[in-house]
């Protein structure tokens, strides 16, 4: 039993140890160089006898180990040397040995004379081996009795009896060295098996299993051990001691070196004899790594070598992992959920590499998953959340397609384990995927499970809490469903509508929070389709109805009532005028003046702000102004408002400029456009009235008659109705004007607006610019004088 003592007594331990060795080793040499075999003998023996100490750790242990080792590898050379001249023969120096007063002693040299008594060929190989394995059970203590064998492994391992070795015997020769390694190493593990008894520090037993590993690396570089003799005899003698020692840590370990030092080949062949071990294994062995690193290394093997691919078919492997982490799921009724999600995520990657066209093979590991998982609720376990994400992950990757994922019914049934913000990573993740590789996806059908897939980021789940979520976060995840909207796309119309319809249906359960960010891309996806409609009409009955504009459009018109209700004002006004815009195109005037009298009903209920006030009446008046379709009553009543609207700003800046935009909407140059320039000539008049009154209402409250930008503006505005060739804007009025600048800035007497004297120097040059041109144009600014 090794002792407990502090760490300064065993460094003076190991520190008398080591001059132990020294001081006989002094002695050995000095008989060695006399070439007195008796002293050798002797002095090496004492030197041995310091490895009979049971007062050191393994890690010290093996240092002192290692000084005697050195000078066992003298020892050999002089033994060799010996028997070479002749001064005593190996087999007598065999029989000498065996009489050094301790067994420990007496073995290790017993193992030096025998290997020297290989390398005589004066016996056979396998005859030393096996009596020197035999002879090494004299040592049951667990540490020096491994450390003995170790050393015996290490003389021996250039000796075997191997094919094409210089020791190679008869044709039973290679199962004899065969057989002195697996004793070897059965021996050994059954010696640090029972080292879990007598030493409680399980860090210190660990440092030791190398020794017992290099057994199974010795294996695996005989020559002779070919695929059937490692299916028939060494494999199941390994198994058979891995499972029958039912010691967690020697299983984990040495599962781990068969898999790591056999060749993946022979691991494809014997793969059922290998893997029904599993089940067999203690509860507490980590089974779950040790079978991800045979998986992935047989993925790998499938990788570099294409051509075994059909190996893999012929020995139905999938089916052969498959079944064994059943068994063991089974066998172990206390794993973690985590454990088994993490094998079947070994599992799936294992399918992906192998086996990427089978569908089939991927949804039975989802399904597999989905059985395991069943009867239990969210997961809570954030190691279990993460192989789950892991699991859903693999098939993106993959197949860098999310159809392909949606053609797997067990998919959306593993989503539906995670908890609710898990759920949305996933979501996530499944739209970046698309992102990445531009995945168009054409079907309604298809898309109806890609949004349930993403239901996390669509809306508000049971128990979530948006409330709490950082307000980028919440930005950047609908943004992300907003991009994924421009990506469904279908050339057929009418499977196009059914996409439509589909996300309508979805986006519409949002909730308040989510509409503003989703809604427009539903409207701009569907005013796309409308383009591609131009000129199409039908009538809208029934369910089965053929893609037409007018459907289209009252899709949008319930899609942006809903967005409406939140309240949304300004953007729904946007939206209403982008409508009104597509079914002017489309030449659907009774459409165009519903959605303008929608806008104008959000305008004078809803937007209440000044700001917004202004922005949407400059939007209505640009909309308006590239309208076509309307009759002469209806574009009336559209522009009379509208003009009443700009009136009725509440600043006076505001209302002059909103008046002087709106004399745009009586002037087109459109083949069949409006031209009245009378009511054009109004709509500036009354802009210049406005920008006298703010005029006086600013001496009034400053003292001073305030900046002259409004007039500029206005001449701007004359300057091109004047071009545009509207009769009743003469030069005369625009040099009338031109003078009432001048006068107004002479009358302020504050400091002068650098910005607005910019711009009346601009204006100024325009004039005299298109003076100099000449032509017609020219001649029209000629009366004009700017100077």
């Amino acid at each position: 039993m090794l002792p407990d003592g502090g760490g300064d007594d065993e460094e003076r331990w190991l520190a008398e140890g080591i001059a132990g060795v020294q001081q006989n080793a002094f002695y050995m040499h000095r008989a060695l160089d006399s070439n007195n075999l008796k002293d050798a003998l002797k002095y090496s023996a004492q030197m041995l006898s310091e490895l009979r100490t049971s007062r050191l750790s393994p890690h010290k242990y093996y240092e002192l180990y290692m000084r005697a080792f050195d000078e066992m590898r003298k020892l050999e050379m002089f033994f060799r040397e010996e028997t070479r001249r002749g001064s005593c023969s190996v087999v007598d120096l065999y029989e000498l040995v065996q009489h050094a007063g301790n067994v420990l002693p007496r073995l290790y040299l017993l193992c030096t004379v025998g290997s020297v008594y290989i390398k005589s060929k004066e016996a056979p190989a396998k005859d030393v081996l096996k009596d020197l394995v035999e002879m090494c059970r004299g040592i049951q203590h667990p540490l020096r009795g491994l450390f003995l064998r170790s050393y015996l492994s290490q003389i021996s391992r250039d000796k075997l009896p191997d094919i094409g070795s210089e020791y190679e015997g008869d044709a039973d020769s290679i199962n004899d060295a065969v057989e002195f390694v697996l004793q070897n190493f059965i021996e050994m593990n059954k010696l640090w098996v029972r080292m879990q008894h007598q030493d409680k520090r399980g860090k210190e037993r660990n440092e030791l299993r190398d020794l017992v590993g290099k057994n199974l690396h010795v294996l695996s570089q005989i020559e002779g051990v070919d695929l059937e003799m490692y299916k028939e005899n060494v494999l199941p003698r390994i198994s058979e001691q891995v499972v029958n020692c039912k010691d967690d840590l020697a299983q984990f370990y040495l599962m781990d070196c068969i898999i790591q030092v056999f060749p993946d080949e022979y691991h494809l062949q014997t793969l059922e004899t290998l893997l029904s071990a599993f089940p067999q294994l203690q509860p507490s062995v980590d089974i779950k790594t040790v079978l991800s690193q045979l998986m992935d290394r047989l993925s790998n093997y499938a990788a570099t070598s294409p051509e075994v691919l059909p190996e893999f078919l012929q020995v139905e492997a999938f089916a052969k992992f498959s079944n064994a982490i059943g068994k063991v799921i089974e066998a172990q009724v206390d794993m973690p959920v985590v454990g088994a999600v993490t094998l079947y995520v070994s599992l799936l990657t294992f399918t992906l590499r192998v086996h990427p066209d089978r569908l089939d093979y991927v949804d039975q590991v989802l399904g597999a998953c989905v059985k395991k998982l069943s009867g239990k609720e969210k997961l809570e376990d954030s190691r279990a959340t993460k192989q789950i994400v892991a699991l859903l992950s693999a098939p993106l990757e993959k197949y860098s397609n999310i159809v392909t994922a949606l053609e797997l019914s067990n998919y959306p049934r593993v989503m539906d384990y995670l908890d609710n913000a898990t759920t949305k990573v996933m979501a996530l993740v499944i739209i970046q995927s698309i992102m990445k590789n531009t995945t168009c996806i054409s079907t309604s059908d298809k898309i109806e499970a890609l949004f349930d897939l993403i239901k996390g980021l669509i809306k508000d789940m049971d128990g979530a809490q948006d409330d709490e979520l950082d307000e980028e976060d919440f930005k950047e995840e609908q943004n992300s469903v907003a991009r994924l909207i421009h990506m469904l796309h279908n050339d057929d119309h009418d499977e196009m509508l059914k996409i439509l319809c589909t996300v309508q249906k979805h986006i519409l359960q949002g909730g308040p929070k989510r509409l503003p960010f989703t809604v427009p891309s539903l409207v701009f996806s569907a005013l796309k389709l409308v383009r591609r409609l131009q000129g199409q009409d039908g009538d809208v009955t029934g369910e089965e109805v053929p893609a037409t504009p007018k459907k289209i459009f009252q899709i949008l018109h319930q899609t942006i009532e809903a967005l409406q209700c939140i309240p949304c004002p300004e953007l729904s006004l946007r939206l209403y005028l982008q409508c009104a815009e597509a079914a002017n195109d489309c030449d659907l005037e009774p459409v165009a003046y519903e959605f303008f009298t929608q806008a104008f009903i959000l305008y004078e209920e809803e937007i209440a702000d000044s700001k917004a006030q202004i922005t949407a009446l400059h939007l209505i008046i640009g909309t308006l102004q590239r309208m076509n379709i309307f009759g002469v009553e209806n574009r009336d009543t559209l522009t009379h408002k509208t003009t009443g609207y700009s009136a009725k700003l509440l600043k006076k800046p505001d209302q002059c400029r909103a008046v002087y935009a709106c004399s745009h909407l009586f002037w087109t140059d459109d083949q069949d456009g409006i031209m009245d320039g009378e009511r054009v000539l109004l709509c500036l008049k009354r802009a210049l009235r406005i920008a006298n009154a703010a005029q006086q209402m600013a001496n009034v409250s400053k003292g001073s008659s305030g900046s002259v930008i409004l007039f500029i503006e206005i001449l701007n505005k004359y300057l091109y109705f004047f071009e545009k060739g509207i009769p009743q804007i003469t030069n005369t009025v625009i040099q009338d004007l031109i003078e009432l600048i001048r006068t107004e800035k002479q009358n302020d007497s504050s400091a002068s607006d650098p910005s607005a004297e910019a711009f009346f120097a601009s204006t100024l040059r325009y004039i005299e610019f298109q003076k100099q041109k000449g032509g017609s144009i020219g001649e029209k600014y000629e009366q004009i004088k700017a100077s």
